[in-house]
């Protein structure tokens, strides 16, 4: 059985040889393991120190194309080696790699398919107080959406069997973590959360630069993956919401109408028609983006049987039962 750890890397040189040499080589019920680095554009050197600290191979942007791109290249290329198992984990030395025979042992004894490395960030002090509060902001509706219990959503450190591997997608360009989740929760990957010590990362976080930023950013996510997946209940509430409105405005009028004899109160009656309105066809609009969901389970299926064709060797034997 081989295991593949996959590392996306930018401008992390000054940490990366830690982390690859932190990687266990030696593993129970592993016949091999390797390490691949993808080098997402750097400019400091990343690629060459993580050469000589002992990576099997480094793949390269020659331009950064973010992080949920480079994760997305990093899971194709671990399919297409063959990987029986792939463990992701981040360069900035945050995540302590010793842990990564707990975090697969899971899946080696078929509990899970995807196994989450959770750093109970409500009890991380060496997180800034700002991340804290927005990540759990960000696992409470990521969660509530997936129908999971609180997990550490935006955590890096996971692990995938190679069926699971097939069956994720990454829609975003910002960041892989919430999106993955809530698709593979979707598609009834059994998932399961390992608590693992966290480091504290010296350098500023990229994913928020700023509070603004990371707001603007996360808070784009999740409102299309909550259209993406739950577009019924997306605009059903909002256009239930705006016809409830006009309704109250209709009993405004009526009651008017029966208390001072019909005369006047007309504006209200045409705005609450106008809004009664817009309510139905935003419910419509949320019907025709469910029945569009039904094509999406569709094309998801059809890139997993393209997957299967392209990566999976014949009578290769897979850790994972095919059957949902």
């Amino acid at each position: 059985m081989k295991l593949l750890v996959t590392i996306p890397a930018y401008n992390e040189a000054a940490t990366i040889g830690d982390v690859i040499r932190e990687i266990p080589r030696m593993i129970p019920h592993i016949d091999r393991v390797e390490v691949l680095v993808y080098d997402d554009g750097s400019s400091d050197g990343t690629s060459d120190v993580a050469r000589a600290s002992g990576a099997d191979d480094v793949l390269r942007h020659p331009k950064n194309k973010g992080l949920a791109v480079t994760f997305r290249d990093l899971l194709n290329e671990a399919l297409r080696r063959g990987a029986d198992i792939i463990v992701n984990t981040d360069a900035d030395n945050h995540y302590d790699q010793s842990k990564i025979p707990e975090l697969i042992a899971p899946i080696l004894e078929q509990q899970a398919e995807l196994v989450i490395g959770s750093r109970k960030v409500e009890e991380l002090s060496t997180m800034p107080f700002w991340n804290r509060i927005l990540n759990r902001i960000g696992s409470f509706i990521t969660t509530r959406m997936a129908k999971l219990p609180p997990v550490d959503v935006s955590t890096g450190f996971r692990a995938y069997s190679r069926e699971a591997a097939m069956r994720i997608h990454v829609f975003s360009n910002h960041t892989y973590t919430h999106t993955t989740l809530i698709s593979a929760a979707d598609q009834r990957i059994a998932i399961v959360e390992v608590p693992i010590k966290a480091r504290k990362v010296v350098r500023k976080s990229r994913l928020i630069p700023n509070i603004p930023h990371f707001l603007w950013n996360a808070g784009s996510i999740i409102l299309r993956n909550i259209i993406l997946f739950k577009p019924l209940r997306f605009f059903g509430l909002m256009g239930g919401g705006i016809a409830f409105v006009g309704l109250i405005g209709v009993a405004r009028f009526l009651f008017f109408y029966w208390t001072e004899g019909g005369q006047g109160h007309v504006q209200s009656l045409v705005l609450s028609a106008v809004l009664i309105i817009v309510g139905f066809q935003v419910g419509l609009m949320g019907l025709v983006a469910s029945a569009i969901g039904w094509s999406r389970r569709l094309s998801e299926e059809a890139v997993y049987r393209l997957r299967k064709m392209e990566f999976d060797r014949p009578n290769e034997k897979q850790i994972t039962s095919d059957t949902r």
